[in-house]
């Protein structure tokens, strides 16, 4: 059986794209980035999602000898022209800040009348094999930014975001409902005949 790692430590993460590949009948090994605690997190250094995507993926297949995945994913708001974007984890100044990062977004934005609050959640996920080759796809979900957060489920920037044709924020969704529109279950989907056509 093909082992394919995926270059994250967050095991949610793994069960869900575990559970793409299973539903589109595809018998693979899937395996964290933990399965390899010797290779250092990589730094997210470009300055696109399908850049950061590709630099894990990347040093994961180098570093194992194995196809790797890895995706970057976050908020990109219409009126900051698409920031935080790739700085979503890091908006405060401190990394992972959750609650930092979901205040001052809405702080910047307290004056922002709802018709202009439009924004997505983006993602990019891309598959690379240890002999170079490469590939990217991306997913978004649409969606409109409360004034204050609500909803207890996810985490950074869901309690804020209510997704298009719903009337709850992302936070309030279920997770078997997020991942049926999120932007990562979108990216992570595209990402199936493409493994299926490199990896069989």
């Amino acid at each position: 059986m093909t082992r394919l790692i995926l270059a994250t430590r967050n095991a949610g993460k793994i069960t869900e794209l575990h559970a793409i590949l299973a539903d589109a009948g595809l018998d693979l090994e899937l395996v964290g980035a933990d399965a390899f605690p010797e290779i250092p997190d990589v730094k997210e250094t470009g300055v696109t999602f399908a850049e950061n995507a590709l630099l894990k993926a990347h040093a994961l297949a180098q570093a194992t000898g194995l196809p790797a995945v890895a995706d970057d994913s976050g908020l990109c708001v219409d009126v900051l022209n698409g920031a935080p974007g790739i700085f979503s984890a890091r908006w405060s100044g401190t990394h992972g800040d959750d609650r930092a990062n979901l205040d001052l977004l809405l702080a910047q934005l307290s004056d922002i009348a709802a018709e202009h609050r439009g924004a997505h959640f983006a993602c990019a996920a891309a598959l690379a094999l240890p002999d170079g080759t490469e590939r990217v796809v991306e997913g978004t979900m649409p969606g409109t930014l409360r004034h204050t957060p609500a909803g207890t489920n996810g985490f950074g920037y869901d309690p804020i975001l209510q997704p298009e044709g719903h009337d709850v924020t992302c936070a309030e969704l279920t997770p078997a409902e997020k991942n049926a529109i999120s932007h990562r279950g979108k990216a992570f989907r595209a990402l199936v005949p493409v493994v299926r056509e490199l990896l069989g």
